[in-house]
């Protein structure tokens, strides 16, 4: 949720903000702004993407500078105003800021500063934040900021600069992702890796009420109660490439076709195949603990729970352990109970989903063994649990996560495997098990050659207001995740359900043309999807069928189908899956709609 970029060094800083920000924008693209530091503060702000900024300074004066800082925003408080956009600023001590996040308590702030004599021109929390660090400075900007953060509740990652003190930089964090790039003779601070890369590859994250000090010549890191702190350095992994387009029209696209690469990735020196072992060297420390695991409850949010889920049956089927998929929003605040022997896996792409992360840390309090399953290394979930296994899959850019589903399934898994072994199963099922997933990027890749395919069974439907995603077992969850892409960005709406579910009252919805996806490949349930699809049929939805290679006699009862290899039925989702992110994907394109940035969402959920 939101970007942040700033920056203190020898370059001028307002072409690296706006660099930042586009490496950023899928994080928030409802208005941008930047603020720069010369003698004086010059402070733009424009609705819209970071392009409709970027013209606007052309046409400005000033901006010359060696300080600034700058935000994409994903809207919490108040509309998509250029009054609400920011920078915001203290005019009084000559503040400016940016803000990620929530300030919970910010109502009462706010009229405490007003029977001060502060006068507000937004509506947002994030002034309120601005002139409370005005009102508490005292001539000493990191002092100010420790000040006023230790008034406020909720989640925050802020840059802070300010006219009396024109080399220094102040930022700090709680609850969102911060982290600061080390230069030669400069500083880069992002809210991610991908506005930092491009100046260094040394950097270290801000940890929970963390404040960092920069200024030209270094770094002072302390907490909010002003006690020194060492950070962490780390070495990125990202590099540019990644996040370039290339050949590709979109991100979503690029990370669909990344998905076999990506899955390589994931599986590389983690499979013994001789002896039908998995090797997690996240987990090895926890392997008896995995052992005598009584219950493995997974938390996750939208696509992430959707791998959860898969993970759930998985845990169950193969490794013979009670397991639960959870919404992590609901998991907190449902008393839930944590007993002996009880695993929470954590499944996250961004490793920042702030309900995911208040759920792991319930867990935790309660006793539970914490792991997670994560993508961004250093992130702060990565950094909570007890230990975890990463996706590997690379950054996604694509706010419609593609490929860190894939590779949450993989690693989901993975984990289940290395239970298994360790518990019941035997090493000729495992091997084969082994085999099955080496296979299936080679598969994916003969998916993504059905493209042309795929896109033109989605023209004939893609004027639909009404879609139906139906599956059973293992690709019930698949079902919801196709719904769920087609309605992030297509802005169709769609129901994922099980398949024998649709006859216990969403029937009712099925009229002259309705399309209808069913996972219809070749599995334990094919013939109860098989009358399923009949039903449908009777009341004239136009089945789109995905089916399993050679499957022949299910052209004669359905509209359109798209074949997938054969596979292992529990990994069947990794292959299935991919027919319904390319039919989101040319479905939204199709209707003229920006892929990567869909209205109203943003990558990163930071905020309850």
């Amino acid at each position: 949720m939101c970007g942040i970029v700033a920056y203190v060094g020898s370059k001028q800083a307002r072409p690296l903000l706006i660099e930042g920000l586009k490496r950023m924008e899928y994080r928030g693209y409802d208005s941008a702004g930047l603020a720069v530091l010369n003698g004086k503060l010059e402070v733009c702000r424009a609705v819209g993407r970071v392009a409709m900024l970027e013209e606007k300074l052309e046409d400005a004066p000033g901006f010359e500078g060696t300080l600034g800082l700058a935000h994409t925003r994903w809207a919490t408080h108040g509309g998509v105003t250029e009054a609400n956009a920011h920078p915001h600023r203290d005019d009084k001590v000559g503040i400016a800021l940016v803000h990620n996040g929530i300030i919970e308590n910010y109502a009462v702030l706010k009229t405490y500063l007003k029977e001060k004599g502060h006068q507000f021109h937004s509506e947002t929390d994030t002034e309120v934040l601005a002139m409370l660090i005005g009102e508490l400075y005292e001539g000493d900007l990191e002092h100010a900021v420790q000040a006023a953060l230790r008034e406020v509740t909720g989640a925050y990652a802020i840059a802070v600069i300010c006219e009396r003190e024109p080399d220094t930089l102040v930022c700090a964090r709680k609850g969102s992702p911060l982290m600061v790039g080390i230069g030669a003779g400069e500083y880069v601070v992002a809210s991610d890796p991908s506005a930092i890369v491009s100046h260094t590859t040394q950097a270290f994250p801000l940890d929970d009420y963390n404040v960092v000090k920069i200024t030209r010549t270094g770094f002072r890191s302390s907490t909010v109660e002003n006690v020194s702190v060492t950070p962490k350095i780390m070495q990125l992994e990202m590099d540019l490439e990644q996040i370039d387009l290339g050949r590709f029209q979109h991100f979503m696209q690029k990370e669909i076709f990344e998905q076999p690469a990506a899955l390589r990735n994931t599986l590389r020196g983690r499979l013994q195949r001789t002896e039908g072992k998995v090797v997690l060297g996240g987990l090895s420390a926890y392997a008896k603990e995995l052992v005598r695991a009584r219950r493995i409850v997974l938390a996750g949010q939208g696509t992430a729970l959707h791998a959860a889920m898969i993970g759930e049956y998985m845990l169950e089927d193969l490794a013979k352990v009670p397991a639960v998929a959870e919404y992590a929003s609901e998991f907190r605040y449902r008393n839930p109970i944590i007993e002996d022997g009880t695993v929470v896996i954590a499944v996250s792409q961004s490793g920042e989903t702030a309900d995911t992360l208040a759920a792991l840390n319930e867990a935790k309090d309660r006793g539970a063994l914490a792991l997670g399953v994560i993508n961004v290394v250093g992130s702060t979930i990565a950094r909570e649990t007890d230990a975890g296994v990463y996706l590997r899959v690379g950054p996604e850019v694509g706010v419609a996560s593609t490929k860190a589903f894939t590779g949450q399934v993989a690693v989901l898994a993975l984990i289940t495997l290395f239970m298994a072994r360790r518990r019941f199963m035997s090493t000729e099922a495992s091997t084969r098990l082994i085999d099955e997933m080496l296979a299936v990027p080679d598969k994916i890749e003969r998916i993504c050659e059905q493209d042309t395919h795929i896109r033109d069974v989605t023209a004939k439907y893609c004027d639909r207001e009404n879609w139906l995603f139906l599956g059973r077992g293992y690709n019930y969850p698949t079902a919801l995740e196709g719904a769920l892409k087609l309605k992030e960005i297509s802005y169709i709406h769609a129901e994922g359900m099980p398949a024998a579910e649709m006859k216990h009252g969403p029937i009712a919805l099925i009229n002259e043309g309705m399309p209808a996806v069913f996972i219809a490949n070749k599995g334990r349930q094919y013939e109860k999807v098989m009358s399923n699809i009949a039903e449908v049929r009777a009341r004239g939805g136009h089945v789109i069928a995905v089916a399993t290679e050679g499957d022949t006699e299910i052209k004669k009862q359905v509209e359109d189908v798209i074949y997938v290899p054969d596979v292992a039925e529990q990994l069947s989702p990794m292959l299935t899956v991919v027919p319904l992110q390319l039919m989101a994907y040319h479905a939204a394109v199709i209707r003229g709609h920006d892929v990567d940035k869909p209205r109203n969402l943003a990558k990163s959920v930071t905020v309850e």
